[in-house]
């Protein structure tokens, strides 16, 4: 299998209770991210302001949950809008949640990391409530491991806080223990790079490294049909790129689903190598769409 950040996890299965909700009625999951370990899947949301909950599935049909996984503590920094795209990496024997917040320590949109010894939490805070540029607007951060396993952070630097409102995707090197940048951020590329693109908007950034070794990555904008998923190819096969875009996976009429984005990739149990997201982009009425991908060409497509 090719590389991507949360396969093969070890450690112990524990599994929430109740029925919530089947992918085949609509789950109703906004920037879904879908962590496997050996038999069971988990499903982490945010958007909530107790803090960033999780689901469990056997079968990515049945979805039961949900455990609060990170409770907002008192007096916490975050201040509006709490837990944008929460998403759990495994590295090096613990769990650790990546997640966005406006934060009262900075006056930005930032980013947060998170600890804990089980997918289910409770999670801690390790980084003191922000991992970033202070001065920036950054949200939906992503770790990557380079070819060496030492920790990136991929990210995005805001359209918000760029004076021509063309958001950028940016990489920075991360300490071992992912409490702190440790190295000056890189500019990956600017929105506007995608010929489809209409807005200033660089959305959910997710790795995989194809099997003829190309490093690629998917990420949202908006076009003439709304949200949609585009891919970008590394030149390098590092990190730090030079990048160019490769067009679109998934864009508005593709199997009915609606506009949709901000996907993440996983492997199911039998090895299908699955992007999840969410359809239509349009809240409170998204839905977790699942659907199985191929490689072609050292590029993503849909299987069909």
């Amino acid at each position: 299998m090719a590389k991507i950040s949360n396969e093969n996890v070890s450690g112990a299965e524990p599994r929430a209770e109740g029925l919530a909700f089947r992918t085949s009625e609509g789950a109703p999951v906004r920037d879904p991210f879908i962590l496997r370990v050996g038999g069971t899947y988990y499903l982490y949301e945010g958007l909530h302001p107790e803090g960033v909950l999780c689901y469990t599935s056997g079968d990515l049909e049945e979805w039961y949950g949900p455990v609060t996984v990170f409770r907002t503590p008192d007096g916490f920094h975050g201040t509006a809008n709490f837990f944008w795209a929460p998403e759990v990496h495994f590295y090096r024997g613990k769990f650790y949640l990546f997640t966005s917040v406006f934060s009262s320590k900075t006056g930005h949109r930032s980013i947060s990391v998170y600890r804990a010894e089980s997918p289910l939490g409770p999670f801690e805070d390790i980084a003191g409530g922000c991992v970033g540029m202070p001065e920036w607007n950054c949200i939906d951060g992503t770790l990557y491991l380079d070819g060496e396993g030492k920790p990136w952070m991929v990210f995005v630097h805001e359209w918000v806080s760029m004076p021509d409102g063309n958001g950028a995707m940016c990489a920075a090197r991360l300490s071992d223990d992912l409490t702190r940048l440790i190295s000056d951020p890189v500019t990956l590329f600017y929105a506007n790079e995608q010929p489809q693109a209409r807005t200033g908007v660089t959305d959910g950034p997710y790795l995989y490294r194809t099997k003829g070794g190309k490093l690629v990555m998917t990420w949202s904008n908006y076009g003439k049909e709304d949200y949609f998923i585009a891919e970008a190819v590394s030149n390098s096969g590092k990190v730090t790129g030079p990048w160019r875009q490769a067009g679109l996976l998934y864009e508005r009429g593709r199997d009915g689903a609606g506009d949709g984005g901000h996907g993440m990739l996983f492997y199911t149990k039998e090895g299908r190598l699955m992007i999840a997201f969410h359809a239509p982009n349009d809240h409170p009425n998204e839905r977790l769409i699942l659907r199985e991908l191929v490689e072609e060409e050292n590029l993503l497509v849909w299987k069909k």
